[in-house]
């Protein structure tokens, strides 16, 4: 691949991760000069992996072990069924919520 701008000959360093379904899940894209993490690729993958099996997100720079968010509820509805499980959580807001890892 090459990067606008860049020379014509100098290749940038891409990374595709693809999920079993064939799903493009995240692009990155370094420049010829830096290395790529191995340890943030890995972080990357666990990342998604947990939030495929839990139905949660995870915040910046989270490592696994580390708490994640909870989906904020898309209904008052919901969020007043909720409310009842507040003590269950880190509660920030009401659209920003934290629990233990799974």
């Amino acid at each position: 691949m090459l990067h606008p701008g860049a020379s014509t000959t100098a290749t940038v360093r891409a990374v595709f991760v693809i999920d079993p379904k064939g799903i493009l899940r995240a692009m990155l894209y370094y420049p010829l000069t830096t290395g790529r993490p191995m340890a943030e690729l890995l972080r990357l993958i666990e990342a998604l992996q947990t939030t495929d099996a839990h139905g949660v997100s995870t915040p910046a720079c989270w490592r696994p072990g580390e708490p994640v968010v909870v989906p904020a509820p898309s209904t008052a509805q919901a969020l007043a069924e909720e409310e009842v499980r507040r003590d269950q959580y880190d509660y920030r807001r009401w659209y920003l919520r934290l629990k233990p890892a799974v």
